[in-house]
């Protein structure tokens, strides 16, 4: 009989201790050793990041990848850095979450009906992971996906997060992407065959939150929209 918690728990450890992109792992280590003047006294995890969340959530949010010294530091998606100020709140908002700060991984931070992973699970340098590397990390996804058996939305975060959901997809027998389906901030997009509705969004960068193309505004509109989907 499958158990959720326990399956996610094994995964997890795989996807800690994998070392599939040499480049990705030399990377990440070296972060943790040279770190950020800010953070000296942080011992930084280092290693790549694993998801983190309610196993029989219906809510699945995809980003992009580990920041170099946030979630590589602290150990937790989304975690510690400018991406999770902005992320969490909004989270809590709209009951996602129980409670709008996230400092580390012993916060007591919990997500309800709510599941965060990333395309990618080591920081890659300059944040642009490459496209070998972002197929070689696909299968963490599709066991995630595989697990969560009561997922019915998925809001991705940025159209790197976008291109990565439907490429698994693509390899599906029983899914034919649709022709005209595009990403952009807001859609809330039906998907072939039951799977679950497809809602986008910008991802929360500090560039796109501190220049304005992504509000607290329109990101609560778009968690509106998950929340009154998944409650219909």
């Amino acid at each position: 009989m499958s158990n959720p918690a326990r399956d996610l728990a094994e995964l997890n450890r795989r996807v800690i201790t994998c070392t599939r992109c040499a480049k990705l792992i030399t990377y990440c280590r070296r972060i943790a050793v040279e770190k950020r003047r800010m953070y000296r006294d942080w011992e930084y995890w280092g290693k790549p990041v694993p998801g983190f969340g309610d196993p029989e959530a219906e809510l699945l949010i995809l980003g992009l990848a580990p920041g170099a010294h946030g979630s590589n530091r602290t150990g937790r998606m989304f975690t510690g850095d400018r991406s999770g100020d902005f992320l969490y709140p909004a989270l809590y908002k709209a009951g996602f979450a129980s409670q709008p700060a996230a400092r580390d991984r012993h916060d007591g931070l919990k997500l309800y009906n709510c599941y965060i992973t990333a395309s990618l699970r080591c920081a890659p340098p300059a944040n642009k992971p490459t496209p070998d590397e972002l197929r070689k990390c696909r299968p963490f996804l599709e066991k995630e996906l595989e697990i969560l058996k009561r997922i019915r939305a998925v809001l991705v975060l940025g159209r790197i997060a976008f291109d990565s959901y439907l490429r698994l997809l693509d390899d599906r027998r029983d899914f034919t992407r649709p022709r005209k389906l595009s990403f952009s901030h807001g859609a809330s997009l039906t998907l072939p065959a039951g799977y679950p509705r497809l809602f986008c969004s910008y991802h929360p960068s500090q560039q796109n939150t501190q220049t304005g193309r992504l509000t607290a505004e329109m990101f609560q509109a778009v968690l509106g929209d998950v929340r009154a989907f998944l409650d219909s």
